[in-house]
């Protein structure tokens, strides 16, 4: 399943970078990324998704993509890094949490793949300052059916 994620996530890399959007190829932003995976390996998005502004809820402090997050993956520790890993960052100490990507590789190879605003979808090495920046790490479900 973490492979399979990998792999369908590395395909959307080049998809430009468009706020809300959830299209692979077309545009997507970091939610939109995690949207369409899941649309990809699931089928229907579990709830549909407000509309929200860049900024998310930083002004009422709402831990909004943590709560959906909880709802519907498997939180697992943070230091239990595995490919295929849904990671949740806070870009800013003390901020609400508001950017998703995909754990590639681990160890001295660490990466992720993420929507990032001027460059769309890239895979990123997993640097220190972006590990000191995540708030959780979840399992992607498996296929109940």
């Amino acid at each position: 399943m973490s492979a399979e994620l990998v792999i369908r996530a590395r395909a959307w890399i080049g998809t430009p970078y468009h706020h809300q959007a959830a299209c692979r190829g077309v545009g997507c932003d970091c939610l939109g990324l995690l949207r369409g995976l899941w649309r990809e390996m699931r089928g229907a998005e579990p709830e549909p998704v407000p509309a929200y502004s860049p900024d998310w809820s930083e002004a009422a402090g709402e831990e909004a993509l943590l709560a959906a997050a909880a709802r519907h993956l498997i939180r697992k520790p943070r230091s239990d890094a595995a490919p295929g890993d849904v990671l949740i960052f806070r870009m800013r100490p003390g901020a609400v949490a508001k950017h998703v990507g995909i754990q590639a590789g681990t160890g001295a190879a660490a990466s992720f793949v993420h929507a990032y605003s001027g460059h769309g979808v890239v895979e990123s090495r997993l640097t220190p300052a972006w590990a000191g920046r995540i708030a959780a790490r979840f399992d992607f479900p498996e296929r109940t059916e």
